[in-house]
């Protein structure tokens, strides 16, 4: 632009963008997540996020494919690093007791559920309605089986009582960190570590072995 305010043609400056502004594929994720909690999955349309973000449907076509692509992605952000604790908490090589690994499981839970909890909360909501609900339902399953398994390890060594089955023991404790998207807020008064430490301490109190007087 010349200083006289005409163009001027030697310059080759991008011109400032007009309308409104882009949205990543991040952005659109976390408002999608957002939508689909207040409304549900089966009551939120294209339309619906579209009207949220401020924009047409088919400027949200240049981000996504489909409503389905942002709720698997939702659910695999739920997922993934939960699955990737449970695995090494749970394999063969890993070190440390399975009473020990169980009780940095349950801490760390909480912490996975903390920090990405509305995609927890969606996940913990789906009922199978759907082939993408359907596969995160069954990722959940295996993980329950897991944990199920490492609760029966540490029956084994001991350290957790015997009256109470390893399935009920891995249900009790998980329902527990899973209760937090009830009530937990992130600016609330009690933070992430306090919250993870209590749990913990709570949960295991009830399951251990007592030990004579």
């Amino acid at each position: 632009m010349g200083r006289s305010g005409v163009p001027d043609p030697t310059d080759d400056t991008p011109a400032p963008r007009r309308g409104r502004p882009g949205y990543d594929q991040a952005t659109v994720l976390r408002r999608a997540i957002e939508l689909f909690n207040r409304q549900g999955y089966e009551g939120t349309s294209m339309t619906d996020l579209a009207k949220e973000l401020g924009l047409t449907k088919s400027a949200i076509y240049h981000h996504i494919e489909s409503r389905e692509q942002l709720l698997a992605a939702a659910l695999d952000e739920a997922l993934d690093e939960l699955t990737a604790v449970v695995d090494a908490a749970v394999e063969p090589s890993a070190s440390g007791t399975a009473d020990s690994r169980l009780r940095t499981l349950v801490h760390e839970s909480v912490r996975i559920l903390v920090d990405h909890l509305p995609a927890v909360t969606l996940l913990l909501r789906v009922r199978g309605n759907s082939p993408v609900e359907l596969v995160a339902l069954e990722r959940r399953r295996l993980l329950d089986e897991k944990l199920s398994n490492l609760v029966t390890a540490a029956v084994a060594e001991g350290a957790v009582r015997t009256d109470i089955t390893p399935e009920l023991i891995s249900r009790l404790l998980f329902g527990m960190v899973n209760s937090l998207i009830e009530w937990y807020r992130p600016d609330g008064p009690v933070p992430q570590q306090a919250i993870a430490q209590a749990i913990t301490a709570m949960a295991f109190e009830g399951i251990a072995v007592t030990q004579p007087e």
